[in-house]
């Protein structure tokens, strides 16, 4: 099991790393494409979704077997990203080494989401402006495909990766 501060600074450098230059249609197209190139190739049961912070969905997509349910986690990620200005994964292991829970931060727990899945698309020097989220896979996993598709599209060779057997 990977140490927590570990894990947080590792998280951290990867939202570092993973930062668009710019972030337009076409750029959402080639990220959209992507997941659904990973979740085709391997059969996975995903859903992914793309948005603007003001909540416009700009992508959306949802293999087979998955449902109703995978929306309101894609939601639910959403908030936790947009509001939080960190991936989801990243802040649930804050609130891990604070000892803290969604409730004590007086965030309700139909709204934002403890776990990985969400996560911030920035601009260089801009900040966040759009969120990718996943659902349907462990929590790890769904974070791990949204980074690794960010990374490939970058064109980041190696970028900070947390270990699926992290322990989070």
């Amino acid at each position: 099991m990977m140490d927590l501060d570990k894990g947080i600074a590792l998280l951290e450098k990867q939202e570092e790393a993973l930062q668009f230059n710019h972030f337009n249609r076409q750029d959402v197209w080639r990220l959209g494409k992507e997941l659904v190139g990973i979740i085709l190739d391997e059969g996975l049961r995903l859903a992914v979704s793309i948005r603007l912070l003001n909540g416009f969905t700009l992508f959306q997509y949802a293999a087979e077997g998955t449902n109703t349910d995978n929306t309101v986690w894609l939601d639910r990620k959403f908030n936790t990203v947009r509001d939080l200005d960190a991936s989801s994964l990243l802040f649930t292991l804050r609130l891990k080494k604070w000892n803290q829970t969604l409730e004590s931060r007086s965030l309700d727990p139909r709204v934002y989401v403890w776990g990985g899945g969400g996560f911030p698309i920035r601009l260089k020097g801009t900040g966040l402006v759009a969120v990718a989220a996943a659902s349907g896979l462990p929590h790890l996993r769904d974070h791990d495909v949204l980074a690794s598709s960010i990374a490939k599209i970058l064109r980041i060779q190696d970028p900070p990766r947390l270990p699926l057997d992290a322990g989070f």
